[in-house]
């Protein structure tokens, strides 16, 4: 490659910005390679079953990452929403905007509760499992092989979630302090005082709200920089973070549990490919340009298990690579996010059907139809909760069809670590099918 001088003195110059910048961007390219993501996945697996003394320690990474991340999700999401909001009035298309969401939104849960519902009837996870599998299962429900049902007696039940009354739902959607929320980062109100805010800046004239507006993209461009510099290193972060986990937990919870695991993982990657499908068809492009687009996406799921974490990723893909208007995008993103919850659906209905079939209780069309239906409702209430509160809710689907959940809460606890990627995954590449199919299909493509 050749080497610039500097004129004035002889000395050989530094490397151009832009060669800095191509080679920064290929970094990241490989970065979030789908390949790369599992190998690094694999990889960290391997040490921490190795060596889980030296691998437990690095779980921390983890955990900094994501509250990286974490931070700047709350004043990403609220400039983007104000700013959309203001946009879409002076453009006229707010009302049919909304009509538009209720509508994709509920269909699109019910079609992850079908399709996850079919899927997993045909794998049939939980079925033809052999004696020495049921021992293992029945050795992590106990912590005893031969005493499963004594340690099981003296087990603190977890809390029943609490009744879901029009006054308690209105208090997790009504900020009452905006400051509170924010600090304790409460999404889901900062997102109803965003959309609030938003109207009413959309009614203040234009030659007012400029320094508003300008302040706000000031901040949601600094956000999308922020994130890109959290995720480069984003190889090493997976390899910690799966080390860790794997030495916590040991590899016995994901070989006794590898049918549904397994299952549920089949199941999550159908889903996906059916909503790239979608945003493909959507966007009037080549399956190969949309996997580029969406394998950011894809690879922050994976990292984070925080689908908010990558709201800033998601409107990259469908702006900047797949060309959708940038006002919808910005404002359907959170919504998304906040609203529709297609992995927690399919993981209710793959949960609810493995129990069925660990214990040989055979569902009826009627059962299922009932399963369905009742994990896209469930799924909703999942908005703004991760982890072991997301799996505690299957008790909700489960208790419906008459299915002994709490015997099995601790199978699935064990083995969430796996289950949440693919889990968050499938949110993630889901609400972008779902923003695509609200937007107008563009035109021409961004450079």
């Amino acid at each position: 490659m050749h080497t610039p001088l500097n004129s004035d003195t002889g000395n050989i110059a530094p490397v151009a910005a832009p060669e800095r910048g191509a080679t920064l961007r290929r970094f990241r390219a490989l970065a979030i390679n789908p390949f790369m993501v599992l190998a690094c996945v694999l990889l960290g697996a391997t040490i921490g079953w190795a060596a889980p003394g030296v691998a437990r320690p690095l779980g921390l990474v983890g955990v900094v990452y994501v509250d990286l991340l974490t931070m700047v999700v709350l004043p990403f999401m609220m400039s983007a929403v104000v700013l959309s909001l203001q946009n879409l009035y002076r453009e006229g298309g707010a009302g049919k905007i909304v009509q538009r969401v209720v509508v994709v939104f509920v269909l699109l849960a019910l079609a992850a509760a079908v399709l996850a519902t079919l899927a997993t009837w045909l794998l049939h996870p939980g079925g033809g499992m052999s004696e020495g599998t049921r021992a293992a299962l029945g050795h992590i429900v106990g912590g005893d092989a031969d005493g499963s049902n004594t340690a099981m007696a003296l087990l603190t039940p977890e809390p029943a979630p609490a009744s879901a009354s029009a006054q308690e739902i209105l208090r997790t959607l009504i900020p009452s302090n905006i400051f509170a929320a924010l600090a304790n980062g409460e999404t889901l109100k900062a997102l109803v005082f965003a959309l609030l805010f938003g109207f009413a800046v959309g009614q203040v004239p234009s030659r007012i709200s400029t320094g508003l507006q300008d302040a706000l993209e000031t901040v949601y461009k600094a956000c999308q920089t922020l994130t890109g510099w959290i995720n480069l290193p984003l190889p090493l972060i997976l390899v910690c973070m799966s080390a860790g986990q794997v030495a916590r937990t040991g590899l016995a919870p994901l070989a006794a549990m590898a049918g549904f695991v397994g299952g549920f993982l089949a199941v999550s990657a159908l889903l996906i490919g059916v909503a790239m499908a979608v945003v493909r068809h959507r966007a009037g492009v080549g399956a190969r340009d949309v996997m580029k687009a969406m394998r950011e996406p894809f690879a922050l799921g994976v990292a984070t298990n925080n689908s908010a974490a990558c709201m800033p990723a998601m409107v990259n893909a469908l702006v900047g690579r797949l060309g959708f208007s940038r006002s919808r995008v910005e404002l359907l993103v959170p919504l998304s996010v906040a609203l529709l919850r297609a992995g927690p659906v399919a993981y209710f209905v793959c949960g609810s059907m493995f129990i069925a079939a660990l214990y040989g209780r055979s569902l009826s069309a009627a059962d299922l139809a009932l399963l369905a239906g009742l994990a896209a409702l469930t799924g909703l209430a999942s908005s703004g909760m991760a982890g072991v509160v997301t799996v505690s809710l299957m008790g909700v689907v489960c208790a419906s069809l008459s299915l002994p959940f709490e015997a099995a809460f601790v199978l699935f606890v064990a083995v969430d670590p796996v289950c949440a990627m693919a889990r968050t995954a499938l949110t993630v590449i889901a609400n972008c099918a779902a923003v695509s199919l609200i937007c107008a299909r563009p035109v021409t493509l961004q450079p």
